[in-house]
C-alpha cells in the first residue's frame, strides 16, 4: 500500500505546484521563470528536511513516501525547468537561460543542504 502514500502526497503536491507557480509568476514581469524556480527550491528544501529527519530517525519510511516521493515529486518539476530553459535560449534570452540553470542548481543544492542541516539541528 506504499503507492497510496505516494498518490496522496502527489495529490497535494501537483495542485500546490500549479497554484504557487501561477501566484509567483503573476507578480513578476520578467522572462525569468520565477514560479518554477520557487517551487523547485522549496521542494529541495522540503526534501532535504525529510531526508535529514529520516537519517536522524525522526521520519518513517511512510513519511518519506508521502512527503518526499509523493509531495516533492509532484511539487518539483524538472521537465518544466528544462522546457523553460530551452524556450529562453531559443527566444534569444541566453543570459536568463544560463542564470536559470546555474541558480536552480546552486540554490537547489543549497536548499537541500539547508533542510538536512535543519533536520540535524532539530533531531540529530
Amino acid at each position: 500500500m506504499n503507492w497510496l502514500l505516494v498518490i496522496a502526497g502527489a495529490m497535494i503536491g501537483a495542485p500546490l505546484r500549479y497554484l504557487t507557480d501561477r501566484a509567483v509568476q503573476s507578480r513578476h514581469d520578467s522572462l525569468f521563470p520565477w514560479g518554477t524556480f520557487t517551487v523547485n527550491i522549496f521542494g529541495c528544501l522540503i526534501l532535504g528536511l525529510i531526508t535529514g529527519a529520516a537519517a536522524a530517525g525522526a521520519a518513517s519510511s511512510e513519511t518519506q513516501l508521502l512527503l518526499g516521493t509523493g509531495l516533492c515529486g509532484a511539487l518539483t518539476t524538472y521537465s518544466t525547468f528544462s522546457y523553460e530553459t530551452l524556450r529562453l535560449a531559443e527566444d534569444g534570452a541566453r543570459f536568463y537561460a544560463a542564470v536559470n540553470v546555474l541558480a536552480s542548481t546552486a540554490v537547489g543544492l543549497g536548499a537541500a543542504f539547508t533542510g538536512a542541516a535543519l533536520a540535524r539541528a532539530l533531531w540529530g
